[in-house]
């Protein structure tokens, strides 16, 4: 029987469709909605812009005939719009049960032996979406992986950061429109780039062996962070003004007692200068999303931590 975990380790990716109830969708849709509209009108100071792949992020939100944002960062901050809404997903059963399969855990005990009882760190959750006026498109990449070291040097890291064909997080985008972004090359995640991949054009649209990931909303596409893949953002139409992109995009992490690699590509993105304020507290969710967030505590603040790429 195919399992999630074994889509995963065989093609790098797998899709879950109907992961959520229309229901559920349209809430988390509404929260979106509104949560784009405020970092849009310079409401909301975290997020993504046209044309950086990459952080460190501008303080200033581009205007929309330069494309504007194409991501809203920390939906779980504790002054977000919606925030409520998005921890109830992040932190359901839904979602930590397939990380739990992903990640080795499924059917394990949750007590630990230093007692905390708890496996799971949280991380990231985001939201990706269509920028205004003009399309945007990230080049080939391996989030964790330069695309300029050698190939011995991808190999060694292929394998370092997934032993055994694990990585120490999952991480996933969740679609709450229809979603054809993400750009993938099935099984890339195990192997260093060919010849025709190492030479290619960064934003190369025939890429040999690529799939589009198609996401119906309440879908979820699960993937390892060292694909090769890319995305491709079109902008929202001005006639209509309405939200054609808003994707959850979250990650959740594997408590370790060394993890450097993971704190610098968690930290990067600066949710440790918040998660440790008293009303960032998410015991009003779970005794689990609250361990979870003092595991996240417990990485550090991330202050020079570095970025895993830049650009």
């Amino acid at each position: 029987m195919d399992t999630h975990l074994s889509g995963l380790q065989r093609d790098g990716f797998v899709v879950i469709p109907a992961l959520l109830s229309a229901a559920e969708t349209s809430s988390l849709r509404n929260a979106a909605t509104t949560a784009t509209a405020l970092t849009r009108s310079g409401q909301w100071p975290y997020f993504r812009t046209v044309p950086k792949q990459f952080p460190p992020w501008p303080r200033d939100v581009p205007p929309a005939s330069e494309g504007g944002i194409w991501g809203v960062q920390h939906l779980l901050h504790p002054d977000m719009s919606g925030r409520a809404e998005f921890a109830k997903f992040y932190f359901s059963e839904k979602v930590l049960k397939v990380v739990e399969e992903l990640l080795g855990l499924a059917g394990q005990d949750e007590e630990e032996e230093d007692g905390e009882g708890e496996l799971l760190v949280m991380e990231l959750l985001n939201l990706l979406v269509a920028p205004e006026q003009k399309d945007f498109e990230l080049r080939w990449h391996r989030d964790d992986i330069p695309a300029t070291v050698s190939p011995e040097e991808e190999m060694r890291l292929l394998k370092a950061k997934s032993p055994n064909g694990r990585q120490s997080h999952a991480q996933y985008n969740l679609a709450l429109c229809p979603d054809t972004s993400l750009i993938v090359v099935p099984g890339s995640h195990r192997r260093i780039r060919t010849e025709t991949e190492r030479d290619a054009d960064p934003y190369e649209p025939n890429m040999p062996g690529q799939l589009t990931v198609h996401l119906e909303p309440g879908d979820a596409v699960f993937y390892d962070s060292n694909i090769l893949h890319r995305g491709v953002y079109r902008h929202k139409p001005v006639e209509t003004g309405e939200e054609t992109r808003l994707t959850l995009h979250g990650s959740v992490g594997l408590k370790e007692k060394e993890s450097r690699v993971r704190a610098t590509a968690v930290l990067q993105h600066s949710v440790g200068l918040w998660i440790d304020r008293d009303d960032a507290s998410l015991s009003h969710i779970s005794e689990r999303a609250e361990k979870m967030r003092r595991n996240l505590i417990a990485m550090g603040r991330g202050e020079d931590v570095g970025y895993s790429l830049e650009g």
